[in-house]
């Protein structure tokens, strides 16, 4: 029923819908705890502290090659920003060569970029989409770009096959940056097995995780593997048959410890073998809201959801015609009743005034802008079901009913 009276909404002052919170995810178990004591008991029975590059990064790294589904190498590193950055120092790339990049993404993404003394290139997304399209990454494509960073965001796969063939006709070098998508597909593959090298953050909150803190590199390029390795430990040349870990004179270059702990490792083990579950749940709650959503809103909409999403977040597209408030006061309005949103999404890259002076040019990319414009971001985890599905129906047509026109 249609009203205009604000004070019925917790925004401005009425009884909110959900009064208690969200699911929260709790992503480590028991399981996790058990495997990890078991792992202390493996080191101390060998007289010896856990640290790096041991016993179970090499099983965790292994077990991630697998899950991906295609024969590659890997390296666990200690977080996703870390693991960007080693991908493209891997490349080794002029100094000042450009790197085209999606439009939305994470500073660590960009900051990446820039510290391997490169030049970030935008490009824009796709329409009604945060995702970078095919013909915006085409567009923008010149003999300077040298590699392209693609982010597979919110969970929705990118349309990397498209990319990969525009990429390889020029001889551009394509990183998949899979941090929000863990075990998204494209026609059955899996994201990351696309590019010349992938990388992914494993923090707690992503879906995959190996902790409070982490990332993984893949590639299929053995040479490349043996630069990622040695620019995540300080340049120590693993690939050598000489190598001798106590002769740092036999170093290759500069480079960061960027390792990752054992311990983290076993925590990837575990939240690996979740993988596929999780996102099962995920994709089954948001079909569910979808179709429950399209029964009942005149204004709000979500994206078809396949089974090759990995949902990290859901952006929900809101019709401003038909409502006499800002999309940034309804989605205020979504969140005050009780439900967990990111009402206004500020990840569009070329609005960061401090990047600026690192781009190649000036470009508002206004497909991007103009969908965060449009819509609020549904934060979701593996927990959330029925009873959410029902409080966001019910909370949205309570804004609905108060700012529809």
């Amino acid at each position: 029923m249609h009203t205009n009276d604000k004070s019925k909404l917790a925004l401005y002052g009425g009884v909110k819908v959900r009064q208690k919170k969200m699911p929260p995810r709790k992503a480590f178990d028991d399981s996790d705890l058990k495997a990890i004591k078991a792992a202390f008991k493996y080191y101390a029975g060998k007289g010896l502290d856990f640290g790096y590059q041991g016993r179970y990064e090499q099983l965790y790294t292994d077990a991630f090659v697998k899950y991906l589904g295609a024969a590659g190498y890997c390296d666990a590193v200690n977080s996703g920003t870390s693991a960007l950055y080693v991908a493209l120092a891997a490349l080794r790339l002029e100094p000042g060569s450009q790197v085209l990049v999606s439009p939305v993404t994470d500073p660590g993404t960009i900051n990446a970029i820039i510290l391997n003394q490169l030049r970030p290139v935008l490009a824009d997304s796709s329409l009604d989409s945060f995702s970078i399209g095919a013909e915006e990454y085409e567009a923008r494509l010149s003999d300077k770009i040298k590699a392209a960073v693609i982010v597979h965001i919110g969970g929705k796969a990118a349309p990397i096959d498209k990319i990969r063939g525009l990429s390889k006709s020029r001889g551009i070098y394509l990183i998949e940056d899979c941090s929000q998508a863990h075990g998204a597909k494209i026609s059955g593959k899996k994201v990351g097995t696309f590019g010349d090298i992938a990388a992914f953050s494993t923090m707690y909150r992503k879906t995959h995780a190996t902790g409070g803190c982490g990332g993984v590199v893949y590639t299929q390029d053995k040479n490349l593997y043996d630069m990622v390795r040695s620019f995540a430990d300080r340049g120590k040349p693993f690939h050598r048959c000489d190598f001798n870990e106590k002769d740092p004179s036999s170093f290759l270059f500069p480079a960061h410890n960027m390792n990752i702990d054992e311990l983290s490792c076993v925590v990837g083990l575990g939240s690996l073998k979740k993988l596929d579950g999780t996102i099962r749940r995920r994709v089954e709650f948001l079909s569910g809201l979808r179709q429950a959503l399209h029964a009942v809103s005149g204004v709000c909409r979500i994206a078809e959801v396949s089974s090759g999403d990995s949902p990290f977040f859901c952006p929900i597209s809101v019709e401003v015609k038909k409502i006499s408030c800002s999309k940034s006061e309804f989605a205020r309005a979504v969140q005050a009743e009780g439900i967990d949103i990111n009402p206004d999404y500020r990840y569009v890259v070329c609005e960061w005034p401090w990047v600026k002076r690192y781009l190649a040019d000036d470009i508002s990319c206004r497909n991007a802008i103009a969908f965060r414009e449009s819509s609020f971001n549904l934060l979701l985890n593996e927990n959330y079901g029925q009873q959410e599905i029902k409080d966001i129906i019910q909370v949205i047509k309570k804004v609905e009913s108060v700012f529809i026109k």
